[in-house]
């Protein structure tokens, strides 16, 4: 599975918004990894921030 997918799993496992730490602690991928992954996902669309600095799965 790649990043993208592990790290949308564990959002939406977990109901709740995280942020990129704690997707780290989750998926069991390096900090580093998410950040970049995370920022790819900000820029199409896919995640989204309800409260400052935690992410979430955007609703389509």
């Amino acid at each position: 599975m790649e990043e993208k997918e592990l790290i949308l799993d564990a959002m939406k496992k977990a109901g709740e918004p995280l942020n990129a730490g704690k997707i780290a602690e989750l998926t069991g991928l390096d900090r580093k990894v998410v950040d970049k992954t995370m920022n790819a996902m900000k820029k199409d669309g896919s995640i989204v921030s309800p409260v400052r600095c935690k992410w979430e799965p955007a609703v389509k």
